[in-house]
């Protein structure tokens, strides 16, 4: 007879203790451990298990392979992410902040598949059936094909996945709202959540199905929950968007069936998420042309070129400390261009207060940005306006260089194509040189900052005019 004993689980980063603790060793949480009750005893440790293995069939690395089998959705911004569509037998994890649209964009998701003829569940865990057929109807999409339950018990969630044919999508919304008879825990505890999205990955590569999870998210953008979830899934999405703008990202930071850090992006309307086919020419729509501080970064998301808006503003501080105010950047990269300005170009402007926004609420995470971070701190601390068509990326080295950047082709490209005729970055190739630009290649900072500075004395000297 199996015994049952207790163990004390982290809720936050799923780490395991013999006796309670007000705060967790590993990730520094407070009160985030509860005490969870795990089958022991004779059955369940490794040694009754001993012997009882058989060996598998070893096959060469070398042989013939085939392409993974996917369920094209239809949605040219979902499929972008996942690679060209859900991977049967795959099991992905789609996280985001509650109201974030999700399970909008999840039942836009299973309608289109509806309409191309595939069997899809969606399973319901926080809605009942009615709630979920009213916003389907809000939607326009009341008559689609598509199968519904409201449940959170695992096992009868699986067994009624195997009654019938095979789906080719399973929709659980969410997972932590799920519980199974295997663990005697609260749903939403660590344990329940491994083990049930563990017994949902099982089903998902015996039937072939794809089966999509929605995680909650912590205070902190994370989704809840222990990592090794993430681990156990083949793709992971993050669906991010701020509550003051209407377009939302679908970021992918984990695909074994395809290419990291793609996104695709969505405007949320009355009828749903559509698809914004030109995202640069979203995020420059209202960009303020001929204002001081403001630069055109043309970065990369994935293998996709955007042009995004930065804004910098410079202010004399009143107090000792000055403030550095950072939205959508890493503040200690913009710490790290202040010092570079200041000792190898000469700027006196870290005892000045410091705003820099991304505009649009998008978040930037690679270093090519230095560039235009550092042109619209100089245009804002020289009241010196900077074309308003040029755009700007390089990478800024501790030296004070400017060093090139991957996928020039494809930024350049994006420029030109949005309509603008000059481009400041760093070393190019030949092939780069002619792409029908006016290019500046600098070598180290202080060059452009030299530029921008007289652009902004020779605009001073010219006299006003007279009205």
């Amino acid at each position: 007879m199996a015994k049952a004993k207790s163990s004390f689980v982290c809720q936050a980063c799923g780490s395991v203790y013999p006796r309670w603790l007000g705060r967790c060793e590993s990730c520094g949480e407070w009160n985030t451990i509860v005490e969870e009750l795990v089958d022991s005893g004779v059955g369940a440790g490794p040694k009754s298990a001993k012997g009882n293995g058989r060996p598998t069939t070893l096959v060469p690395l070398a042989g013939e392979t085939e392409s993974a089998a996917r369920v094209v959705t239809g949605i040219a911004e979902l499929d972008r992410v996942t690679g060209g569509g859900f991977v049967m037998g795959s099991t992905i994890l789609v996280g985001g902040d509650p109201g974030i649209g999700k399970s909008t964009l999840l039942l836009q998701a299973a309608a289109a598949l509806g309409d191309r003829g595939k069997r899809v569940i969606y399973v319901s865990g926080e809605e009942a059936v009615a709630q979920v057929r009213l916003r389907a109807q809000r939607l326009g999409l009341g008559d689609k094909q598509v199968h519904l339950a409201a449940e959170t018990n695992v096992e009868t969630i699986l067994a009624t996945l195997e009654q019938g044919p095979a789906p080719d999508l399973v929709i659980i919304d969410s997972i932590q709202t799920l519980w199974t008879d295997r663990v005697e825990s609260a749903p939403g505890t660590v344990t329940q959540v491994r083990t049930s999205a563990q017994a949902l990955t099982r089903f998902s590569k015996k039937s072939g199905a794809a089966v999509v999870l929605v995680g909650h998210v912590t205070k902190d953008g994370q989704i809840a929950g222990p990592r090794v979830v993430e681990h156990m899934v083949d793709a992971v999405l993050y669906f991010e968007g701020d509550a003051s703008h209407t377009f939302r990202i679908l970021r992918g930071v984990k695909n074994r069936y395809g290419a990291t850090d793609e996104i695709g992006v969505f405007e949320m309307t009355t009828l749903g998420l559509s698809q914004v086919a030109n995202p640069s020419a979203l995020f420059l729509d209202q960009r303020d042309e001929g204002a001081a501080g403001s630069a055109v970064f043309a970065g990369m998301e994935g293998t996709r070129p955007i042009l995004i808006e930065v804004q910098a503003l410079v202010a004399p501080s009143p107090l000792g400390t000055p403030r550095r105010a950072v939205v959508g950047w890493d503040s200690s990269r913009l710490s790290m261009i202040l010092a570079v300005l200041e000792t190898r170009c000469g700027v006196r402007i870290g005892a000045n207060d410091i705003y820099l926004n991304v505009a649009g609420g998008l978040k930037i995470n690679e270093p090519a940005a230095d560039l235009a971070i550092a042109a619209a701190l100089i245009s804002s601390l020289t009241d010196s306006p900077l074309p308003s068509d040029s755009v700007y990326f390089g990478e800024v080295s501790l030296a004070g260089g400017i060093r090139p950047v991957v996928h020039s082709g494809l930024r350049l490209r994006e420029a030109q194509k949005l309509g603008f005729a000059a481009v400041s970055t760093g070393r190019l190739t030949n092939g780069d040189k002619n792409s029908g630009l006016t290019v500046s290649e600098f070598t180290n900072l202080a060059e452009l900052v030299g530029r921008i500075a007289a652009s902004g004395r020779k605009r001073a000297q010219q006299p006003a005019e007279v009205e």
